[in-house]
């Protein structure tokens, strides 16, 4: 097409499209959508794996948040701040508060309660949501086995005076009870201990009166493959539970690690929460080194959820390492 022909066709199109009926087509501002809000909360927090033929599910409580400086002991701020900080962490940590269900096929455990109400808003309380999200439900839960009475581990156990659990028996080391339920240990007893006592009284009291409240000594099969394991130290009657299925092994380990970072590759580290803290360094050192040398799984109540894993000795002291993820088949 010559220029003079594209400039006629133009010219024809501007004046065809000038004789067209105005039609009321005005300009709209554009108005851009308003900013989706944050929501700021986590999903219930659940994680399931076969062991065997039982299924384990970790159930998340929530999290506390442990001013390490303040509460470890058999250490310096200074140690802590670099262990710490080689898993970009500081001193003042996010901590989990993990649950634990075994499906044996049969009946349903639950390992501890956790805190419940008892941290208010500062953390925990979370365990019913985790449970309702795992396709469970409090009333489903045949048996709680407490690793032992703190208030983390047992405070979930009731609400408002009423058991949380009401088809479930309350299983723990006849020395926790011994201790915890006695007024003359409350009295004697350090000021940083003085609150669990109450606390204990609170969440067993409704168990008990209904006849739900077992006890048993030391090293003691309690179900088909569930057994307990006395690990005293932490607290009199601080306890294992270890799970067999099918020549798979998993321990629950209770509060044997708070500060994963620091104890792990320093096991000699204590907690101002332990009654004997040499006896709680002493249990923490060799079972580290059982863990490590047999590579079974380990379950454990403040390592980051789902706190489910192996030990592994290195050239100093251990480290953690994390189940990888699955979804059981």
């Amino acid at each position: 097409m010559t220029a003079l022909n594209t400039t006629v066709l133009r010219s024809t199109l501007i004046a065809a499209l000038s004789a067209l009926p105005a039609v009321g087509l005005t300009l709209v501002p554009q108005i851009g959508h308003a900013a989706v809000p944050q929501v700021k909360t986590q999903a219930p927090g659940y994680y399931r794996m076969m062991l065997g033929d039982f299924e384990i599910t970790a159930l998340s409580d929530g999290t506390i948040t442990l001013p390490l400086e303040k509460l470890l002991t058999d250490t310096t701020p200074a140690q802590i701040r670099n262990l710490q900080a080689r898993a970009n962490l500081g001193s003042e940590v996010e901590t989990s508060i993990n649950t634990y269900l075994i499906n044996t096929g049969s009946q349903l455990l639950l390992v501890d309660t956790g805190a419940g109400r008892l941290f208010g808003s500062k953390g925990g309380g979370r365990l019913l949501a985790s449970l309702q999200a795992a396709g469970y439900r409090a009333e489903d839960v045949d048996a709680v086995l407490l690793t032992h009475v703190h208030g983390d581990h047992s405070g979930g156990l009731t609400l408002d005076g009423k058991m949380v659990f009401p088809n479930a028996t309350i299983y723990t080391d006849k020395r926790e009870t011994e201790f915890w339920l006695n007024p003359a240990n409350e009295a004697k007893a350090a000021q940083r201990h003085k609150h669990s006592f109450p606390e204990a009284t609170t969440a067993l009291a409704p168990y008990a009166a209904a006849d739900r409240l077992k006890t048993f000594a030391g090293d003691t099969e309690l179900f088909p493959g569930v057994r307990s394991v006395a690990v005293p130290g932490h607290t009199p009657g601080h306890t294992f539970y270890v799970v067999e299925s099918k020549g798979q092994q998993l321990q629950f380990w209770g509060d044997t690690v708070h500060a994963q970072h620091v104890q792990l590759p320093k096991p000699a580290v204590t907690i101002q929460f332990d009654i004997d803290s040499p006896a709680a360094a002493k249990q923490r050192k060799r079972v580290i080194a059982d863990a490590a040398a047999k590579q079974y799984w380990v379950a454990a109540a403040h390592i980051a959820f789902p706190g489910i894993g192996h030990l592994r000795k290195e050239t100093s002291g251990f480290t953690w390492v994390p189940a990888n993820y699955t979804i059981p088949r």
